[in-house]
């Protein structure tokens, strides 16, 4: 027990040391926080959507913008798209769910917000459709994903592959990043705070 427990803390300091090493990843980190904050600056708005522990990480991310990460600040319009669960399941049963978040997008989304999904496969139908109204509408994307981006690669206007196929190794990735975007991001806002 106890060497697998050590097993899978190396498989996960060798994951995030093949992301500090990756400078095209960084980059597009960086081009990440550029586009929210500039969202922000604007007066727009962050949708996050996932599905399962992304959908977790979705709301759990969208609650460091609109609560608070480090400094006490005004709250920022963000919101994980799935927390309305009469909505949700609405949509699932008259629709089915691969619109549960096309939909929501539709009726709330407009040009200049940020549209983050997240998704360890790259593949949920339900997010790659929102990517396409979101895309419809002047919105921007950014994917969380695993290896090579699935599906949702082609819809994103920045997409943060993790090189990983293992879901529990990508997650932990997926939320280092989103805590690495939380933080500039209030940092590029509240130099002030």
């Amino acid at each position: 027990m106890v060497n697998k427990t050590l097993s899978i803390i190396a498989s996960s300091i060798s994951l995030k040391q093949n992301i500090l090493n990756d400078s095209d990843l960084i980059c597009k980190i960086v081009a990440a926080v550029g586009t929210i904050s500039g969202a922000f600056k604007n007066g727009n708005k962050v949708l996050f959507c996932g599905n399962g522990g992304s959908a977790a990480d979705a709301q759990h991310l969208a609650a460091e913008f609109s609560g608070r990460f480090y400094k006490d600040r005004r709250s920022l319009p963000a919101e994980a798209l799935h927390c309305n669960t009469s909505y949700l399941t609405a949509v699932a049963n008259d629709y089915g769910y691969e619109y549960v978040y096309s939909r929501i997008v539709d009726g709330i989304g407009a040009k200049g917000d940020v549209l983050v999904g997240i998704s360890t496969s790259g593949n949920s139908k339900n997010i790659i459709k929102a990517f396409e109204v979101a895309k419809g509408k002047g919105m921007n994307i950014i994917s969380l994903t695993g290896n090579n981006g699935g599906g949702m690669k082609e819809h994103s206007d920045i997409l943060l592959d993790i090189p990983s196929t293992d879901t529990p190794r990508i997650q932990e990735c997926h939320i280092l990043i989103g805590h690495i975007i939380c933080e500039l991001v209030e940092e590029e806002l509240f130099k002030s705070v």
